[in-house]
């Protein structure tokens, strides 16, 4: 037992990872591999579901192999994967309808306001806990099925699937056997009724979406299948899966409420434990579950940031800036600040607090002295400044987390992670095994096969880390906040339209100098774009 192995699948954004863990939780074997984003047009993103299948395999077996070289058992298997990218697929041949459609695509935005105007938001958020927005699933599903010739047709003849990427992964591996997915990720749907723990027939009707394409929802510890031989070279059984910010809460042992965590990767995502109670949100957040264990639901709120890494990543193949990302930590360094500069990072609307799918990014305060080190410099500030309006809409639904963990590939920049801690005002928190995400998957595989028995057996496993104190005075730090806030004010070009903004400073206020509050800030934003208008991907029915 003691020797036995745990196969994290970690499918996220930009590439999928196999990671081998010990029951102690040491990382003995990783392999990675990095696939293609497609970008049919403005706010438009996709990925080819057979390149993340090729993706999973190749990764999945190259670490099953080592394994099987040195004689180590593998007892189970645990996926986590990118929420709300939506995927169909025919049952019969178990072929993708169309491209999947990532979390970040926007193409559903002018739909969303369609069923604001005919349904309301009020009942959708209160059953799912999240708002109307293209961000989740089920508008990406109509969208879907609108779109490909005979879909619905097909669709109501009960020869299609929808799912998540753990689902279309899961059905995969067990030779489409199993129409499976997990409480976390049918969450994020805006089709579940997360207080009800059920699919919600009602809301399947408001989004045109129907109930025969959707999976079974189980425990996120417990029996997934079996993958089958055929498929990886030997049967393994799957006993965890969550969506990838629930994994990383999971891998961060963040089990108690109030405890909070922040995964910077192609986005960032600031999650805080509300254990058994629902909170809803009355700052823009989300309300969603954790992790569901032994049919128990741990309840979390959420803050969603859509453009982190992704903005790096910019840097790097839409400018030219640096070779490769982790290149960003000593261009930004060898500018003492960013002179002014603020990079609105809007490559596909923001997310919350804001929730503006038309917003349009923007670099704002350019000079002839800026060089591509403020740039850079801009760019990570603008991911602690969104994080800083994250802890404020939390402050200001009445929980004030006073440290902060971090996880996720920006976590290894350690000016970055300075940067935060001042901007925040607050201690940042790094663990030493910076796998929180695919770690909690395998935790959550290890709670389903016994190899763990409970929660604390798993917080056990947590070990020493790096904390970065704030360095940054109380003025200092309100004077670049509001430049920040200015900058969400400002249209890059063309016609302006309401942004809303998160309420004011009451993170600052409560923690910092204890000053009277502020009224709400209501500005003006970013230009309009137009819905690109093609139908882009490739239809397989």
């Amino acid at each position: 037992m003691a020797d036995d192995i745990l196969l994290a699948i970690d499918q996220g954004t930009s590439s999928t990872r196999a990671i081998g863990f010990s029951v102690a939780g040491h990382v003995v074997a990783v392999e990675q591999q990095s696939f293609e984003q497609i970008y049919p047009g403005p706010g438009w993103v996709e990925h080819d579901a057979e390149v993340i299948w090729a993706t999973v395999m190749s990764t999945s077996r190259r670490v099953l192999q080592h394994f099987g070289a040195t004689k180590r058992m593998v007892a189970a298997i645990g996926i986590t994967n990118q929420r709300e990218t939506t995927i169909l697929w025919d049952r019969r041949s178990g072929v993708p309808l169309y491209n999947a459609i990532v979390w970040q695509d926007r193409r559903t935005a002018d739909r969303c306001r369609q069923l604001a105007r005919d349904h309301g938001e009020t009942e959708i958020s209160r059953k799912t806990g999240l708002r109307l927005d293209p961000y989740f699933s089920a508008t990406k599903i109509a969208w879907i099925l609108d779109r490909v010739p005979g879909a619905r047709e097909a669709a109501k003849a009960g020869h299609i699937a929808f799912g998540t990427v753990d689902s279309f992964l899961i059905w995969r591996l067990t030779g489409g056997r199993l129409h499976l997915t997990d409480a976390t990720n049918a969450s994020r749907t805006a089709l579940y009724d997360i207080g009800k723990g059920r699919w919600d027939e009602a809301l399947c009707e408001v989004f045109n979406v129907p109930m025969s394409v959707l999976p079974e929802v189980r425990d996120s510890a417990g029996e997934f299948g079996l993958a089958d031989k055929a498929v990886l070279g030997q049967s393994l059984r799957i006993c965890g899966v969550a969506g990838d910010q629930q994994a990383a809460l999971v891998g961060q042992a963040c089990f108690a409420s109030g405890d909070v965590k922040s995964t910077y990767g192609t986005g960032a995502f600031l999650v805080l434990n509300t254990a058994r109670q629902l909170v809803p949100s009355k700052n823009r957040l989300l309300s969603t579950i954790a992790y569901r264990l032994n049919g128990v639901v741990t309840y979390a709120l959420e803050g969603s940031i859509l453009s982190a890494g992704a903005a790096i990543q910019w840097l790097r193949d839409g400018l030219g800036l640096i070779s490769q990302a982790s290149d960003i930590e000593a261009l930004a360094a060898s500018a003492p600040h960013s002179g002014g500069v603020y990079l609105v990072p809007a490559f596909t609307g923001l997310g919350a607090p804001y929730w503006d799918p038309d917003a349009r990014a923007a670099i704002i305060g350019l000079t002839r002295a800026s060089t591509r080190s403020e740039i850079a410099r801009a760019t990570l500030d603008s991911v602690a400044y969104q994080t800083y309006d994250l802890l404020d809409a939390m402050a200001a639904d009445g929980l004030r987390p006073e440290t902060l963990k971090v996880d996720g590939g920006m976590s290894q920049n350690n000016l970055f992670m300075q940067r935060l801690a001042d901007v925040l005002g607050v201690p940042v928190r790094r663990p030493a095994n910076s796998e929180s995400t695919a770690f909690g998957a395998a935790c959550l595989a290890g709670l389903g096969c016994g190899l763990y028995r409970s929660l604390e057996d798993i917080a056990a496993l947590h070990r020493s880390e790096t904390r970065f104190e704030p360095a940054l005075g109380v003025t200092e730090r309100e004077i670049q906040i509001a430049g920040w806030r200015d900058a969400l004010q400002q249209p890059p070009r063309g016609e302006r339209f309401p942004l809303r903004l998160p309420q004011e400073s009451l993170f600052v206020r409560e923690f910092l100098h204890k000053r009277e509050p502020g009224g709400r800030r209501d500005g003006t934003g970013y230009p309009r774009i137009h819905q690109f208008s093609s139908q882009p991907g490739h239809s397989r029915l």
